[in-house]
């Protein structure tokens, strides 16, 4: 049972009322989705949560709006929420993203993960003795998706971020700056990537997945 309950729409008064009514300018909506429910059970965090949403997800900045749907799609497929997956996926059609794109950023961010524990346990272990070992791990996940070289490495910076792994976080940032790709859309990478580990960190802590 979840820790909070849903706030239904005709019973949200006052920041929260508020909150919903933005939501169904920008989404164009008349129901209010089931997750922004949870969440106005603290309105000043719906409201935080939303704009970040609207403006780091949603909105095509440095980075278009399809490479932050499948960051956001890589993150959600970390933290593990299926909520979240399902209604990202309501967006895909919209940004040019098939079914697919979305599995294979899944698999990337899985694969990446894979990576990090690896790589860290190099990096905190408090020997180098590891480091002249071979990796001994495949990777072609990450040359053999649908996905484009930076949609992959976006989604490696914005996950090793996440998983706390310096080395590999250094390293692929290294990789997507030689793409070409400017500082300021990694950045928006991460701004993206931290707007959705806020969202499913809430809905994880009430015990919603």
């Amino acid at each position: 049972m979840a820790f909070v309950s849903p706030v239904p729409a005709d019973q949200a008064t006052d920041k929260a009322a508020q909150a919903y009514e933005r939501i169904r300018e920008v989404l164009q909506v008349t129901e209010i989705p089931e997750i922004f429910q949870y969440f106005a059970s603290v309105p000043a965090f719906l409201h935080d949560f939303f704009m970040n949403f609207r403006k780091f997800v949603l909105s095509a900045g440095k980075l278009d709006d399809k490479r932050k749907l499948l960051i956001a799609t890589a993150v959600a497929g970390q933290a593990g929420s299926q909520k979240w997956l399902e209604y990202l996926s309501t967006f895909a059609a919209a940004r040019n993203v098939t079914q697919a794109e979305m599995a294979d950023a899944l698999a990337v961010g899985a694969t990446n993960s894979m990576y990090n524990v690896l790589f860290k346990f190099r990096d905190i272990s408090g020997t180098d003795v590891f480091n002249g070992m071979g990796v001994g791990l495949r990777a072609h996940t990450f040359q053999g998706t649908s996905l484009d070289d930076i949609t992959v490495e976006l989604i490696n910076v914005s996950l090793s971020d996440i998983n706390g792994c310096k080395p590999c976080t250094a390293a692929h940032v290294e990789k997507v700056r030689q793409t070409g790709l400017s500082d300021e859309a990694i950045y928006e990478a991460i701004q993206c990537a931290a707007t959705m580990i806020a969202g499913t960190q809430f809905l994880r802590s009430i015990g919603i997945c």
